[in-house]
């Protein structure tokens, strides 16, 4: 068992922080920002003071006053309707210690910084009141403000002055109520809240992205029992597929192993590692037992797997009995029509002698009887042939195809969409039904070697990827079921 990927998932959690954070701030809650700041405090003195105001009546007993200037903005992503300032706790700004004595608006600027005339009569009608607790409130009109829009109010405050050198003078109003589907919030004129936001959370989830791929592309480190060196795996075409992906995986893992392939068929991959003796350099794989032959090596069980019968396309039959099957391999069915087919002759496709997969047929469902025929090669056979023979898996879908009438057996991996794959006395070829027992034409898959291997070898260490190891997932995928997935030891006995 690898060691639990730890690194991956902090970096999914930071991915899923980051991103949800960026979907709160931005496309949720606050996409729709209503901002307030203020931009001046004065007391109304400093004003009056200037040269160039006009005089105004200002008697010593009047209360002071101060004039201050607020904008209204639109900070967030989307368009403020006039619906978001609902109706109860709607946004306002509250002056405590204060009182109101006039309040208007100055202007309306809209995205492109022009000034917006007329004003709207929510902002014309614009003033101010006081909440329960006796303070002065300025409550915002119910205004619509897209992306970028502000409007700037004027008040004229009675109450105490504000201290010139207070840096905290302008924190004289405070925020009441809020947006409906957003916020209301104070901003200030040096934030860049879009930029700087969304630019903070575009680095982060780049950086965590990056993490994320660099753990999951890192090449995982070469398990302990990698092994170097050379192999060539010969023998069956049926189980070829799998075998291959699997030495590719293997490859992939373990970098100083090299593969290469010569698939011929089950018996000549035999013939060829008893040929080359006790060697750690040669794998064959064989489609059931070797029986009596071959006595210097050495079975290793690897999966059970299933065949199926294919029938050319025009036949129609989806389903064939297995004495159906034996008439048709002993001659004694020469026409389609004779078992409830089309009028059409039958064309048996078979595989050469010493095939794994021809003897699992004759032994499985043949009861190793069948009709004894002159070898026909499929290649350039003539007209009206009643068999042929072709040497690889692959050949038997391509001829079965191509032959009006034609009937052949091959791995059920390995049936593709030219052909038509019948049920077997009702019985499809499943995982299920080959557990079970109840799919009649199966076979155990054999990995062959001459004599004991050292266990340090390749050849040892990619038989153990095989059956124990990470290659079992891809003998299932293949449609296999690998020998010690099961707990009845007769699964895989021939």
């Amino acid at each position: 068992m690898g060691e639990f990927p730890i690194d991956i998932v902090l970096s999914l959690i930071g991915l899923v922080v980051a991103v949800a954070a960026f979907l709160r701030e931005f496309v949720f809650v606050g996409r729709k920002r209503l901002g307030y700041r203020v931009q001046m405090n004065t007391p109304a003195s400093r004003i009056l003071a200037d040269p160039n105001a006009a005089p105004t009546p200002n008697s010593a007993a009047a209360p002071p006053r101060s004039v201050v200037l607020i904008r209204i903005e639109n900070d967030g992503n989307a368009t403020i309707e006039d619906r978001d300032y609902g109706t109860s706790g709607r946004p306002r700004l509250s002056l405590p210690q204060h009182r109101v004595s006039v309040v208007e608006v100055t202007e309306r600027v809209d995205q492109s910084g022009a000034p917006v005339q007329p004003l709207s009569p929510a902002l014309r009608g614009i003033a101010a009141g006081t909440d329960d607790d006796g303070h002065a409130e300025i409550v915002l009109p119910a205004e619509r403000l897209e992306r970028g829009e502000h409007y700037k109010v004027l008040a004229v405050l009675e109450g105490p002055a504000p201290d010139p050198l207070d840096r905290n003078a302008t924190k004289v109003i405070q925020k009441v109520g809020s947006l409906e589907g957003g916020r209301f919030v104070l901003t200030s004129s040096g934030s860049r809240r879009e930029p700087a936001l969304l630019g903070l959370s575009v680095f982060l989830a780049l950086v965590v992205m990056t993490q994320l791929l660099v753990a999951v592309l890192r090449p995982d480190p070469p398990p302990r029992d990698c092994a170097g060196g050379d192999l060539t795996v010969v023998g069956s075409t049926a189980l070829a597929p799998a075998i291959r992906e699997a030495a590719d995986t293997y490859e992939r893992t373990c970098t100083a192993a090299h593969f290469t392939f010569d698939f011929t068929g089950t018996e000549p991959g035999l013939r060829a590692l008893t040929l080359a003796g006790p060697t750690s350099g040669m794998l064959a794989i064989g489609d059931g037992s070797k029986g009596t032959s071959f006595a210097a090596l050495t079975e290793h069980p690897l999966a059970r797997g299933s065949f199926s019968m294919v029938v050319h396309p025009g036949v129609g039959l989806r389903d064939l009995s297995t004495s159906q099957i034996r008439d048709l391999y002993r001659g004694n069915v020469r026409n389609w029509n004779e078992i409830g087919g089309p009028d059409l002759p039958v064309v048996l496709i078979d595989r050469t002698a010493g095939s794994g997969t021809r003897r699992a047929l004759e032994a499985r469902l043949l009861e190793e009887n069948r009709k004894v025929f002159r070898y026909t090669s499929c290649v350039g056979m003539a007209p009206g042939g009643a068999q042929c023979e072709v040497d690889v898996t692959e050949e038997v879908a391509t001829f079965v195809a191509k032959i009006p009438g034609a009937v052949g057996y091959l791995e059920t991996s390995s049936v593709g969409a030219d052909v038509l794959a019948v049920s077997i006395d009702g019985v499809a070829p499943t995982p299920e039904t080959v557990r079970a027992g109840t799919y009649p034409f199966t076979g155990v898959e054999y990995a062959y070697t001459h004599g004991p291997v050292a266990g340090d070898s390749l050849v040892a260490q990619f038989l153990d990827y095989l059956t124990r190891g990470k290659a079992r997932l891809t003998m299932i995928e293949f449609g296999n079921i690998p020998c010690t997935d099961q707990p009845e030891p007769k699964f895989c006995t021939p």
